[in-house]
């Protein structure tokens, strides 16, 4: 999303349309140095960082680009110095792949305001050649994090809210888990997607969506 031009002026519309409370990001990150300020000042609320490792080969590999996580790291730092509401990283997790660095980006981000959270490995809109061998559960990360960094269950902070929520024992912060694959949570879901081509998606697992344009 960042690299709309005038993207700014377009979050300080919409924080000006009246019922719209919350304005959130999500990005990789890379270019959050030079726009994070100006976007905390135009109304956006929330960043997520997405970084699925802090291993540069990993992390091209899963991305498939040439992305260094300490370029993200320093967009994660940027969004923390502009002081939004709450900063949040992303790790999609694949067996094989990634799941080795699930309990390395815990370490990393234990005590520093942000919320790491791990998502299993989904067939979203069937573009990620997704197979159910490559998931690793929720359960199982959590069961890797708690052998070095015991867990207690947090209470949703909102009905519907898609992950399942822990705090470190030692009160180093929280971590969070997406299990859309092992635990739906289909029956609470009130999210809806427009792409850019103004089609909208009722579920993210969606592969066709419903045209907006005619309508207007």
């Amino acid at each position: 999303p960042l690299l709309r031009k005038g993207l700014p002026l377009l979050v300080s519309m919409l924080d000006k349309i009246p019922g719209i409370e919350d304005i959130a990001l999500t990005t990789n990150g890379l270019l959050l140095p030079q726009f994070a300020g100006e976007l905390r000042d135009a109304g956006v609320q929330r960043v997520t960082v997405s970084l699925d490792s802090l291993n540069d080969a990993t992390l091209a590999r899963v991305s498939g680009r040439p992305i260094k996580s300490a370029d993200v790291l320093a967009g994660i730092e940027a969004a923390q110095d502009a002081g939004f509401d709450a900063v949040k990283v992303n790790a999609v997790v694949q067996k094989g792949v990634n799941d080795d660095d699930v309990l390395p980006l815990a370490t990393h981000f234990r005590g520093t305001g942000v919320v790491m959270r791990f998502i299993e490995f989904m067939d979203v809109g069937t573009l990620n050649g997704w197979n159910r061998e490559s998931v690793v559960t929720g359960a199982e990360m959590v069961a890797r994090i708690a052998q070095d960094y015991p867990l207690e269950p947090v209470a949703p902070n909102y009905r519907g809210e898609v992950a399942s929520r822990y705090r470190y024992a030692d009160g180093q912060g929280e971590v969070g888990f997406i299990t859309a694959v092992s635990q739906p949570f289909c029956g609470d879901c009130s999210r809806l997607r427009v792409a850019p081509n103004g089609e909208l998606y009722t579920c993210l697992f969606g592969s066709q969506g419903h045209p907006l344009k005619p309508l207007f």
